[in-house]
């Protein structure tokens, strides 16, 4: 197996966020050659991403350690969030991977994948903010914008007919450099700002605790003040600071007399 160990900061394909000291995720960072042809966006359906990122997701899951059904990891996950395979009209599918990296995501064909050292310093209930915010997402269509935007800038030619514009199954070359595409591209500050809404709103309509999510926020916060990082370990000038982020939620919750 070749793969590189890339330093994960934010996975655009839905993250949370990544705080670390030495990346272990996996993915293969070749870079794909251009095509002479460019792919033709308006064509790209949620089908097609949704196909894009289930074949990316299978390359990542056979590329790590994923925890097995009886890990206590996978354990925890399942009992958070049994009831949730089905939200916002979205079939979803969880997987813990056994990894350092402090991280969660989740892609267009509904894969959400949390990082186990992330399970490690989070509550249920903080985990539920964070997965709310990946589902969130899914859900806005960030995810299939993401694909979208990798597969176009990739220009994947055997992939797509730049006439008809149909995407077809990727080789394990270009799935390994698609999905390290994927992971290293990013959202905008107003697509995360949407994202923590609709994982404000995920925890407020089952009844969750709400606060829940700023405590996650605070913690990662309290993370990013003491880390000593590299250029690609800092948080990108698109994402909204943790602490702003806690401190959005905590107002919205005292409005809705859900912060005590």
């Amino acid at each position: 197996m070749k793969n590189n160990t890339l330093s994960l900061t934010l996975i655009a394909v839905g993250t949370f966020i990544s705080v670390h000291t030495s990346a272990q995720i996996k993915i293969n960072t070749k870079s794909v050659s251009a095509a002479e042809k460019g792919f033709k966006a308006a064509t790209f359906s949620d089908a097609d991403a949704a196909k894009l990122a289930s074949e990316a997701v299978t390359w990542m899951d056979a590329h790590n350690p994923v925890a097995s059904a009886t890990d206590p990891y996978t354990v925890r996950l399942n009992k958070i969030f049994a009831k949730h395979q089905n939200e916002g009209g979205l079939k979803l599918n969880y997987k813990v991977y056994k990894v350092k990296d402090i991280n969660a995501f989740a892609c267009a064909d509904g894969s959400v994948r949390v990082f186990s050292s992330l399970m490690d310093i989070m509550t249920d209930d903080e985990l539920l903010g964070i997965i709310g915010h990946e589902i969130g997402h899914v859900a806005n269509k960030d995810s299939r914008d993401a694909v979208r935007s990798v597969y176009k800038r990739e220009a994947l030619t055997d992939a797509a007919s730049s006439q008809s514009g149909v995407v077809n199954a990727l080789s394990e070359s270009q799935l390994g450099a698609f999905a390290g595409a994927l992971l290293d591209s990013k959202y905008s500050r107003k697509q995360e700002s949407q994202a923590d809404d609709y994982s404000y709103d995920f925890m407020k309509k089952y009844n969750y605790k709400v606060t829940a999510l700023a405590s996650a926020f605070t913690k990662l916060a309290d993370m990013e003040k003491g880390a000593t990082r590299s250029k690609s370990e800092k948080m990108m000038s698109s994402h909204p600071d943790s602490a702003e982020r806690a401190a959005k939620v905590l107002e919205k919750a005292k409005k809705d007399g859900l912060a005590g």
